[in-house]
């Protein structure tokens, strides 16, 4: 079972989550007695795969809108 935090929780202890979900806990949160969302560890070997790495094109990243406009 998992679980269950209010998400005003999850704001103030964000760091204490974060340590818990590595370790492998799950939990629902939820807003006014409503779940909202699910947060859990990955189920992959922790790999992502880089589609686009902006902030090599321009340190500190480029302008999501001027994206959108070139496409």
């Amino acid at each position: 079972m998992e679980n269950i935090i209010a998400l005003k929780d999850l704001r103030l202890n964000m760091n204490k989550y974060v340590q818990d979900v590595k370790s492998g806990q799950s939990f629902v949160v939820v807003k006014q007695s409503k779940p909202i969302f699910r947060i859990s560890p990955l189920d992959d070997d922790g790999r992502w795969e880089e589609v686009a790495d902006f902030t090599k094109v321009k340190k500190g990243g480029v302008d999501i809108d001027d994206i959108l406009t070139r496409l």
